[in-house]
């Protein structure tokens, strides 16, 4: 019974730590990766404010060829949403387009159901760098509630999401040089 005591006091000194830690720990992260497409601004943004278009170029889409999507409103304008559901890798969601400023930003909510629930303002912004060229910056900003903002001392946020869209972004970059 001593032992059974000894286990559960250091299990409840361990949890009492990992709160504490969480304390300290930020909540807030942001990621934004960039690339130049050798492609006019118009055609950069048009392609990429179509919600079907991402599966394409999203190395998350890529994770689960399975994955079931829906697509709700008229696609790429404000309101329009992707819904997905995938497996563990790809987990559940949505992202929603809040708001369009023509050849310039696209806005989009971004709604994470599973493996946990979160909300996160998600952009691409389009700069003309010359008359066939275009910077596309695609970003995301974030908060990792308490206590789950514990594993952000195992999980770098910038590096894993970042890796990602910086991949998806050259995506984009070898499919629109293409066309």
């Amino acid at each position: 019974m001593k032992i059974i005591k000894k286990i559960l006091f250091a299990i409840g000194i361990l949890i009492i730590l990992v709160l504490l830690t969480a304390l300290f720990i930020k909540k807030d992260y942001a990621v934004e990766r960039e690339i130049i497409i050798n492609k006019p601004t118009s055609e950069v943004y048009d392609y990429v404010r179509i919600l079907r278009n991402q599966n394409a170029f999203s190395t998350f889409a890529m994770k689960d060829p399975e994955m079931k999507s829906v697509y709700t409103g008229k696609d790429g304008e404000p309101e329009s949403v992707f819904a997905w559901e995938g497996n563990n890798e790809v987990g559940s969601g949505e992202q929603k387009i809040t708001k369009l400023t023509k050849d310039q930003r696209i806005d989009i909510e971004m709604h994470f159901i599973n493996p946990f629930e979160s909300y996160a303002p998600a952009y691409f912004t389009f700069e003309n760098v010359s008359a066939n060229q275009t910077k596309i910056k695609w970003g995301i900003n974030g908060k990792m509630a308490y206590p789950l903002n514990f594993m952000r001392l195992f999980f770098d946020m910038e590096e894993m999401i970042g890796k990602e869209y910086q991949a998806s972004l050259q995506n984009l970059k070898s499919i629109l040089e293409k066309e």
